[in-house]
């Protein structure tokens, strides 16, 4: 039995989705069952999961084996430690964690404190360190981009190694069914690294309208999102991230996605053009 925590979320739909064709049971974790029964019609399980909610880990862990792993913006690291140890001592054989590019450089960001927990708790674990995901483009930034043709975010001219989350979610899919993965940590990036003005460029390729890169002050960018209503735990991650573009620690790029799945990443044109259709509403 697999189970999948952020099953409804960028990453967990695609790991999802991506185990779909395996011969493995697999379990979503979620808050809302009922919400998720149409969106996930093909999954096995389903159970009513919260990490603020300890009463709702025992029965969401009765016969798991193996773990996907994420950790929402707004749940303390505490807490999720605390899960992992009732992972473990429940039985649970092999935890696949979605981790962040560079992690393993920075001691105090919350992935790292869950990776050195993970790792100290005894279970086989596989970290998927991520670069930005494409997705939030068509997720987080969709609205600026169709209203106002810009792509509204404070990185500066600071590069980043795009990744799709559908690639990420297939290399945690082979994590989680195939050996070959304990200990290790997958370093997942596009195939090459973008500044946001050569997104920019790309949108205008694809969509056939000049869509430009407005890069706002980082109070600007607060203002919009949170006008918006957008929780203030994932705003601070959002400029986490851009803020490490706009120093030029973002840019990285690696092979993995390429040698674990056999195939070239999945490339910011190709994904531009797979969701045109949402751009352009």
């Amino acid at each position: 039995m697999i189970l999948v925590t952020g099953a409804t979320g960028t990453v967990g739909s695609a790991v999802v989705a991506a185990l779909s064709g395996s011969d493995d049971r697999v379990r979503v974790a979620t808050r809302d069952v009922a919400a998720v029964r149409d969106e996930l019609a093909d999954v096995d399980d389903y159970t009513r999961f919260d990490f603020t909610h300890p009463e709702t880990w025992g029965p969401t862990l009765v016969d798991v084996d193996r773990l996907f792993l994420v950790r929402p913006p707004a749940v303390g690291v505490d807490r999720v430690r605390e899960f992992v140890d009732a992972a473990a001592r429940i039985g649970v054989e092999h935890v696949v964690y979605l981790s962040v590019l560079g992690a393993e450089k920075n001691p105090i960001l919350p992935h790292r404190r869950i990776e050195r927990h993970i790792e100290s708790s005894g279970v086989a674990h596989t970290f998927l360190r991520a670069s930005f995901f494409m997705q939030n483009l068509a997720e987080v930034h969709r609205r600026d981009i169709v209203e106002h043709d810009k792509i509204f975010v404070p990185a500066g001219t600071g590069k980043t190694s795009f990744v799709d989350a559908r690639d990420v979610g297939a290399v945690a899919a082979l994590a989680l069914t195939e050996p070959g993965h304990d200990g290790r940590a997958h370093d997942l990036t596009g195939a090459e690294a973008l500044a946001y003005a050569d997104v920019a460029d790309v949108f205008s390729g694809v969509l056939g309208r000049r869509i430009t890169y407005a890069d706002p002050s980082v109070v600007a960018f607060v203002r919009r999102l949170r006008s918006r209503g957008t929780p203030l735990p994932f705003v601070v991650v959002m400029l986490g991230i851009y803020t490490t573009a706009r120093l030029g620690l973002a840019a990285r790029v690696t092979r993995d996605v390429e040698t674990l799945l056999d195939r070239e990443p999945i490339a910011m044109r190709q994904f531009v053009a797979e969701h045109a259709d949402a751009f352009r509403e």
